[in-house]
């Protein structure tokens, strides 16, 4: 423990020290992976959908990574790994310490909602990080099945034949594409909510890199 001078000469504790652990160091370490991870994964995304649009529409070439064809498929199959080990990872510490359990349930569609008004009339409280509202609940729990949506849509995408069964459970090539494309699309639109809050909490941010 770190000890500060105080007024009179006197030492006493260091209140960044004594500070509760809001966010462990692999909490931490695995979030910040994951950002990367998605990031790389989205833009390159982009430059791969460009190559043969769903859509009536193309990404602008400024806004995607790779280059072309060939180079946004090695940054996205990289990023693709660390994605999945990485979120392993994240899992097993919590399940295996609790984490999980304690701050994402129970989740009741009441208080979702009551905290959803108040969020959209700029009345969420954030005065305790150590506990997440209920649509912070709801979101990182949407994070999680959207990444493994995303995570076996694509092994569709890039492995048709060797995963008959997903193949078939996607319902083939094609509405795997899609469900991969909206799954980024999802997991796109959360980020950007997710800036928009931390910008209007900005120790949220602080937090994530200290943990206290």
């Amino acid at each position: 423990m770190t000890t500060a001078a105080t007024a009179d000469g006197r030492f006493a504790p260091d209140a960044r020290a004594t500070a509760p652990l809001i966010h462990p160091l692999w909490l931490r370490i695995t979030h910040w992976l994951n950002a990367l991870a998605v990031f790389i994964m989205i833009f390159s995304g982009w430059r791969i959908y460009n190559a043969s649009p769903i859509f009536a529409f193309k990404f602008p070439d400024a806004l995607t990574l790779g280059g072309w064809l060939g180079g946004a498929l090695q940054w996205h199959f990289a990023a693709m790994w660390l994605l999945v080990v990485n979120g392993l990872v994240y899992l097993a510490f919590g399940l295996i310490t609790g984490r999980l359990r304690r701050q994402l349930l129970p989740i009741r569609f009441k208080q979702v909602l009551t905290d959803f008004v108040a969020a959209m009339r700029g009345r969420l409280e954030h005065e305790d990080l150590r506990r997440y509202n209920a649509v912070q609940k709801l979101s990182y729990l949407f994070v999680i099945a959207d990444s493994i949506l995303i995570v076996t849509s694509g092994l569709v995408v890039w492995k048709s034949v060797q995963f008959p069964l997903l193949n078939t459970l996607f319902g083939g090539y094609d509405v795997a594409r899609k469900v991969h494309f909206f799954g980024m699309a999802g997991l796109a639109a959360f980020i950007l909510v997710h800036l928009i809050l931390v910008a209007c909490v900005p120790r949220t941010l602080v937090t994530m890199i200290r943990g206290r």
